[in-house]
C-alpha cells in the first residue's frame, strides 16, 4: 500500500458558500484528467479527491460531511497526506468537438479536461450548472481559457433556467456532432448518458463511490461487477448503459447497498 506524501497547503480559495479550493505544494506531472487523488488528514479520515490541476496539484472540495467540513477548517501551512493519482481518466476524441457538462463541484476536473483540449486545439464547449447563482463555480477560469461557456442555474438566477444537461440539448445537435464528458451528480450522470444515447454520441462520465484503499483492495467502490478506483471513476456510455446499480444503488462505509440520492 503507498504511503501518504506530507505536503503543505499553499493557496486556499473560497469558491462558494460551500466549496474551497486547495493549491497544494507538489505536482503530478503524470496526472490525467479524471483521475484522483487519495486525501489523508491525521487524525480525521482519507478520501478521495479528483485532480482539478496537477502542477501545483490542485483539488476543490465541497463541504458534505465530517471529513470535508475538517478540510474547510484548515489553514495556509497545513499540512495533509496525499497519495496517487489513481484510476483511469478521460479520453479526447481528437476527431470530435468536445462538449463538457458540469454540475455543481463536479466542474472542477473538467477544468482540468479543458485545459488538454485547448492544448490539443480541440474546439470545446463547457457547459456550467449549479443550484443558484451563487452556487457556480470555475466560470472564470474557463472563459480564461478562450472556451465557449454556458452557464445554466436551476432557478434562473445566472444564465439559462434548467440543468446543465437541459442547456446542452441544442449543442449537440452541432455539425460535427460532439464527443460529451460529464462530472456531476448521479442523476445528472444518468440524464447525460439518455442525452448521449438519444443522439448517438459518444461520452465518458465520471462517477463518484464511497473509497477507502483507491487501488482495487477493499472492494467498497464496486459499481456491478467493476471497481471505481480501478475501472473508473471515468466510464464510457457503453459500459454504464449495462450497469443495474448505475444511477439507482451506492455502498456505505459498512458496504450495504443505499438508493442514490
Amino acid at each position: 500500500m503507498p504511503l501518504p506524501q506530507m505536503v503543505s497547503i499553499r493557496h486556499i480559495q473560497i469558491e462558494s458558500r460551500r466549496v474551497r479550493t486547495f493549491v497544494l505544494d507538489m505536482a503530478l506531472p503524470e496526472a490525467q484528467p479524471g483521475q484522483f487523488v487519495m486525501l489523508w488528514l491525521p487524525g480525521v479520515d482519507e478520501k478521495p479527491i479528483s485532480i482539478a490541476q496537477p502542477a501545483p496539484l490542485t483539488l476543490t472540495v465541497a463541504r458534505v460531511g465530517p471529513f470535508s467540513t475538517a478540510l474547510h477548517r484548515i489553514r495556509e501551512g497545513d499540512r495533509v497526506g496525499v497519495r496517487g493519482p489513481f484510476g483511469r481518466g478521460f479520453h479526447l476524441h481528437p476527431d470530435r468537438p468536445a462538449l463538457l457538462i458540469g454540475g455543481g463541484y463536479g466542474v472542477a476536473p473538467l477544468y482540468f479536461l479543458a485545459c488538454y483540449a485547448v492544448r490539443e486545439e480541440i474546439p470545446t464547449t463547457v457547459v456550467v450548472g449549479a443550484r443558484r447563482a451563487n452556487d457556480l463555480i470555475y466560470v472564470d477560469r474557463f472563459q480564461a481559457l478562450g472556451v465557449e461557456v454556458v452557464v445554466a442555474t436551476d432557478d434562473g438566477s445566472a444564465g439559462l433556467q434548467g440543468t446543465a444537461v437541459a442547456a446542452a440539448q441544442g449543442m449537440v445537435r452541432r455539425d460535427p456532432p460532439p464527443a460529451v464528458y460529464a462530472c456531476g451528480p448521479e442523476r445528472m450522470l444518468v440524464a447525460v448518458l439518455q442525452l448521449c444515447q438519444e443522439h448517438y454520441l459518444p461520452g465518458q462520465l465520471s462517477v463518484e463511490r464511497y473509497m477507502k484503499c483507491g487501488f482495487g483492495i477493499c472492494g467498497q467502490c464496486a459499481l456491478d461487477g467493476m471497481l471505481v478506483c480501478l475501472d473508473g471513476p471515468v466510464f464510457s456510455v457503453e459500459q454504464l448503459a449495462g450497469l443495474t446499480e448505475f444511477g439507482r444503488f451506492r455502498r456505505n462505509p459498512t458496504g450495504r447497498r443505499m438508493p442514490v440520492r
